[in-house]
């Protein structure tokens, strides 16, 4: 049986570019090792979930994992409060949330330029209303989670983030009758919340200096902490994950993974690629599956920045070369969660490239890892397809029938 090393490249997938002569990011990118691996197994594209939807980063890892989200997924906030360590209780009521710049009632930026730091933010927000109780902690650049505990609570509300700008931001409204009581207590918490953030210091600060303030919080993906099935009780996998991504933290946790911390690993584009390839390395003496994550080519496809999404999958190609000496005993397989492209700036329905490599198993003579080269590979699959194929190709699924 043979160790398996997952590498997720969050937003992977893209479109031709007129920056980059036509080309994707990928295609764009010197990318020898990622080449490499492409030759020495089998590749393809991949849906995520199924074919044509725009998946987000939870529900595609879900369903990469073999977790299909139509039974577990509850919206993305639990993840997001569980990566970030909040304890959350069954009655629970968690969101993501994002910082946002907003200028006359009006949105300018979702992500407050990409600000750093909210610590102190989402320390003042904290409080209690009408019985329940606020939990705010920051995630990596404008990210965070709300927590609501308390009786009565329903996660039946939706965004109050309007997903776009030159919007005004949204109050919360109840998509059931029984969210009437939550609805009016979020409402609350916003209006003492857009007080707080428009006199705080950090946000004067920033406005002294020309930047852009994080003076609302929108919350989104409300849900109540699922149920996973143990990973290794499903696979028989003794797994761990290595992310600076609290959603994919969150997940994995909730899946009973242990969860690696690397130094320099930040979630961002500037994370310290190196430590986190050689921290997998070094791990697989004790685990069988590692799952890694890296967030950057997500980022700057949503920033819209290709010529920055080829410099992310070079730094990754680069730090992979261990990789590549270990296929002896090792399947590596590498692929994206969904497709961001920087034309587009955010996700869409279109396939990513995705490789399966090994010794001993079939080639299909694909040399080159990109979108279009790997189309002319073995398979058109979903998400639903990869831990299948994963068991498989590391000598590890079980017989079906006789």
């Amino acid at each position: 049986m043979k160790r398996i090393v997952l590498i997720i490249m969050d937003g992977l997938g893209d479109r031709p570019d007129k920056e980059l002569q036509d080309k994707t990011a990928l295609q764009a990118a010197n990318r020898p090792n990622l080449n490499y691996l492409s030759s020495q197994g089998v590749t393809g594209l991949m849906s995520p979930v199924s074919f044509g939807i725009r998946a987000g980063s939870d529900t595609s890892h879900l369903s990469i994992l073999g977790y299909n989200p139509h039974e577990y997924y509850t919206g993305r906030g639990p993840f997001e409060a569980l990566g970030l360590g909040i304890d959350l209780k069954p009655g629970d009521v968690a969101f993501r949330a994002n910082y946002a710049s907003v200028k006359n009632n009006v949105i300018v930026d979702r992500r407050a330029g990409r600000i750093r730091n909210t610590e102190e933010l989402s320390k003042e927000l904290e409080t209690e209303i009408d019985g329940v109780k606020f939990t705010v902690k920051s995630g990596v650049e404008h990210r965070a989670a709300v927590v609501m505990r308390g009786h009565g609570l329903s996660d039946k509300i939706a965004d109050t983030d309007p997903h776009s700008i030159n919007s005004p931001p949204l109050n919360a409204k109840p998509l059931s009758e029984e969210a009437n009581f939550t609805a009016n207590v979020i409402n609350k918490f916003l209006e003492r919340s857009r007080r707080i953030l428009s006199n705080h210091p950090l946000n004067k600060n920033l406005i002294s200096e020309g930047k852009l303030p994080a003076n609302e919080i929108m919350l989104r993906g409300a849900g109540t902490m699922p149920a996973l099935p143990s990973f290794k009780e499903k696979y028989g996998l003794n797994a761990a994950c290595i992310s600076g991504t609290p959603l994919i933290r969150g997940i994995a946790g909730l899946a009973g993974f242990d969860i690696l911390n690397v130094d320099g690993m930040t979630g961002r584009i500037d994370t310290n690629y190196n430590n986190i390839i050689l921290k997998a390395v070094s791990s697989l003496e004790k685990y069988d599956f590692i799952l890694i994550n890296f967030k950057g080519t997500d980022i700057a496809g949503h920033d819209k920045k290709p010529e920055l999404k080829k410099q992310v999958i070079e730094k990754v190609d680069y730090v992979i070369a261990p990789l590549t000496k270990m296929l002896n005993d090792t399947l590596i397989v590498v692929t994206g969660d969904h497709s961001t492209p920087c034309s587009y700036g955010d996700h869409t329905g279109d396939p990513v490239p995705i490789l399966f490599a090994t010794d001993g198993i079939i080639k299909d003579n694909v040399n080159t890892f990109d979108e279009l080269s790997v189309s002319i590979g073995y398979y058109k699959i979903t998400s639903n397809d990869i831990m299948p194929l994963i068991m498989s190709y590391s000598d590890r699924s079980e017989k079906y029938g006789a």
